[in-house]
């Protein structure tokens, strides 16, 4: 360690230099996620489905610093293999970190809940994370070292740690089976200098709950449900994962950890 306390902070901190995937990156959650990446120093690529949003998000991140963007559908085989190929070519086959994000949700009454819902979020929020960290482990073993191992950072739920009061059954459902599937990664991993950690976000404004960040009733009410008296923020989310992916989060592996504002512990 350093004596001079802003080296200090650089060297405990620090991630500039790194290369990062981030999955659904290009909205959200993800967007918070990669934007606070680049800003720290990482070269960082984000993918989506969409080749325009991958495009914009690219050109907007690359203002702060590097990035690129890489369309893939990461519930299919095929997208897993095109950002292995991406990393390959672009990062030298070699990746410090990996946030799977991607993710989607649905919500219906018990008995109509479609099988092709269940099995859509099957597909994107469990399997993809599965298979893309497979498809990308030659090139997180390539960058981890003992001191500073490679880092797989899994984006749950508190769906998966609570019953939710919507009738998410599938999401709360995937989002439980990420952080056990974190848990059994992480195990698996210890040796190859590979840690896995998970996020539980809370609220936080994205797609998912736009409807009740526009009614400014519910959202009033919403605040006032959570113990912090607010939902989340950009740097609440991109914080955490700069610690986790920095020497500071080295040493953790297999945890999953609630960014929700005190809900899940405090209520």
């Amino acid at each position: 360690m350093t004596g001079d306390a802003t080296d200090f902070t650089a060297e405990l901190f620090g991630i500039a230099g790194k290369t990062a995937v981030v999955t659904g990156g290009t909205s959200g959650i993800g967007l918070m996620i990669a934007e606070g990446l680049v800003r720290a120093g990482a070269t960082v690529l984000v993918s989506s489905r969409k080749p325009k949003a991958c495009a914009d998000t690219a050109e907007l991140l690359s203002e702060f610093g590097r990035c690129t963007g890489v369309p893939a559908d990461v519930a299919t085989p095929a997208g897993a293999e095109t950002l292995r190929e991406a990393v390959d070519e672009r990062f030298g086959g070699q990746l410090d970190i990996l946030v799977n994000n991607a993710g989607a949700t649905w919500g219906a009454p018990l008995e109509e809940f479609p099988d092709a819902a269940w099995d859509k979020l099957v597909n994107l929020n469990l399997s993809g994370v599965f298979r893309l960290t497979v498809a990308l482990l030659p090139a997180l073993r390539k960058a981890g070292s003992a001191p500073d191992p490679a880092r797989v950072i899994n984006i749950g739920s508190i769906a998966g740690m609570r019953v939710p009061a919507m009738q998410n059954y599938a999401y709360s459902s995937t989002k439980a089976a990420v952080h056990m599937l974190t848990r059994h990664l992480a195990s698996e991993l210890t040796t190859d200098h590979v840690t896995v950690n998970a996020l539980a976000p809370g609220y936080f404004e994205s797609r998912m709950s736009a409807f009740v960040f526009e009614d400014p009733e519910a959202k009033q009410a919403l605040d006032a449900s959570i113990p912090m008296g607010r939902t989340g923020a950009a740097m609440d989310i991109a914080g955490v994962v700069q610690f986790l992916s920095a020497r500071a989060g080295a040493y953790l592996t297999g945890a999953v950890i609630p960014v929700d504002g005190g809900i899940v512990d405090c209520t």
